[in-house]
């Protein structure tokens, strides 16, 4: 199948940049949305019309009329408790509860029917000293919480206990951790240092693969064999887990990723890896922004979606620099979510306009 690159929904509310989103678990029916503006947005992408008409595109005379706009998914939830920026989103397999992370240095854990936390792991001597990148639920039944931070730690939370103390602190990376990946009793962080780090807990084990750059993205297949890798250097590497070599390389000469934490995924049954675009080769000339996906064997780039700013009416406002003259705004796609973990036939976007947009096999 083609790579799904037709927008189905947008999804707005938020006032500011979106850093992180989640489809809920399997079947993957709402999407969370977490906010520069210090809110989570959970949506549901499907429209609440029927988006064909019957008598859509054809007028009696036979005329066609132009494609009908993108439907507005809906919000049907809105959860604030940050004091920060939110950065990062994970859901329970029960879909029960979610916990998300930030600029607060605390993990919230929230109820998704009553919107209220049911914890916040922070403000302890034993807490984190800084923001907090990424979360994950890990263990049985979802029972702990796996956290990493620029205070350069990863962080093992008990959801179950009342104690507010981290049950297990990583500390060996040597500078901020961008990525964690939790499958069984293995957590995979990446971090700024350069370094992808396995962790077995109940081993007690620590085995460490250097990469180069900044690492800041990883997603692992479904058989936890391989590990996308996001760097710094304009590059996504397929790394194997077991021997720690490069299986695959992915990059284009006009795809840049120098500066900016985007995150990279696996979708399409682990057909694609799909990555946003800094737009510092090549800005929009009407704000938008670009998906890249590359074909996951043999490396070669399969599509290059432009991605609106938003439906129409949601245009970039101009901004105007030191100089006194305009400056080209682009929609820098920095979170992805592709629906039942990059299985399902569904995935969103977003970034710096805060816009959500959904793309799916129609």
């Amino acid at each position: 199948m083609a790579f799904p690159d037709k927008p189905i929904a947008h999804l707005l509310g938020s006032n500011g940049p979106v850093h992180a989103l989640a489809y809920s678990a399997s079947p993957g029916t709402y999407i969370l949305a977490g906010s520069a503006d210090r809110s989570i947005r959970l949506y549901n992408p499907q429209p609440q019309t029927s988006i064909h008409p019957a008598s859509s595109h054809i007028t009696k005379k036979g005329h066609l009329l132009p494609a009908p706009p993108v439907p507005e998914g809906r919000l049907v939830q809105t959860y604030a408790a940050h004091g920060y920026e939110v950065l990062s989103l994970t859901v329970s397999a029960d879909n029960a509860r979610f916990a998300s992370s930030g600029g607060d240095r605390a993990v919230f854990l929230w109820d998704v029917a009553s919107a209220q936390t049911l914890r916040r792991f922070g403000g302890t001597p034993q807490s984190h000293t800084a923001r907090i990148n990424c979360v994950a639920f890990g263990g049985e039944d979802d029972a702990l919480l796996v956290s990493g931070s620029v205070d350069t730690s990863v962080r093992v939370w008990d959801v179950k206990s009342n104690s507010l103390k981290p049950v297990q602190v990583l500390s060996e990376a040597r500078d901020s951790v961008t990525a964690v990946a939790v499958r069984g009793p293995e957590i995979v962080s990446g971090s700024v240092d350069g370094r992808v780090r396995s962790y077995d807990v109940r081993m007690g084990r620590c085995v460490t693969d250097v990469v180069g750059p900044s690492v800041t993205s990883l997603s692992m297949t479904r058989d936890g064999k391989a590990v996308l890798v996001g760097g710094l250097d304009s590059k996504l590497r397929l790394m194997d887990r077991e021997s720690g070599g490069c299986l695959k390389t992915y990059s284009d000469p006009a795809w840049k990723n120098e500066d900016l934490r985007l995150q990279s995924v696996l979708g399409g049954k682990e057909q694609y890896v799909v990555v946003g675009d800094e737009m510092t080769g090549m800005p929009g000339r009407h704000g938008e922004g670009r998906i890249w996906a590359w074909d996951i064997l043999t490396g070669e780039l399969k599509a290059k979606v432009d991605v609106p700013w938003g439906p129409a009416g949601h245009e970039p406002k101009k901004l105007v620099g030191k100089d006194g003259k305009p400056k080209e705004r682009s929609n820098v796609l920095t979170c992805f979510a592709w629906r039942e973990n990059g299985f399902g036939g569904q995935y969103c976007v977003s970034g710096t306009s805060g816009v959500v947009t959904v793309f799916g096999y129609h």
